[in-house]
């Protein structure tokens, strides 16, 4: 059984105020290692990303990784794994790719499109939900999932 211990929305007023909203994201207390991204196409899931990234020293360039289905980042402190299973069509398929080791692996995994890989993530995860708002106004909801 799934138990979410903490909700927060946060507001975002465009691309301009996504550094503020990153940081709140990162000030939230108990937040475990799993983040899971999920929104519209063009909601903003890998922008938020980088952002994220940036402020936690991650030191290379962060991209989508549609194709690759993960990349891997370093910051000043750890590795960050950044995941998109868009393409990917079966659960069996993101086990070959191997991703569990890296669910499990203690550092942060920031993932999009979720979805096919539910089943097998850790018992505690941060869900970031992205809803559209007028122009490029967005409401960020966040929930932790878990026993924490």
């Amino acid at each position: 059984m799934v138990r979410t211990n903490h909700n927060l929305s946060i507001f975002g007023k465009g691309l301009a105020s996504l550094g503020d909203v990153a940081k709140q994201m990162l000030e939230v207390k108990q937040a475990p290692s799993i983040w899971l991204f999920k929104g519209d196409m063009g909601a903003g899931k890998t922008t938020l990303i980088k952002e994220i990234c940036k402020l936690i020293g991650v030191v290379d360039s962060v991209n989508s990784p549609t194709f690759s289905i993960i990349n891997e980042y370093y910051s000043t402190h750890n590795t960050v794994y950044h995941f998109d299973f868009y393409r990917v069509k079966t659960l069996a398929e993101a086990l070959e790719a191997g991703v569990e080791d890296y669910f499990y692996s203690g550092n942060y995994c920031f993932i999009e499109w979720p979805e096919i890989i539910m089943e097998i993530l850790p018992d505690q995860y941060l869900m970031v939900d992205i809803e559209l708002g007028m122009g490029e106004k967005r409401t960020y909801k966040l929930s932790i999932h878990g026993n924490i």
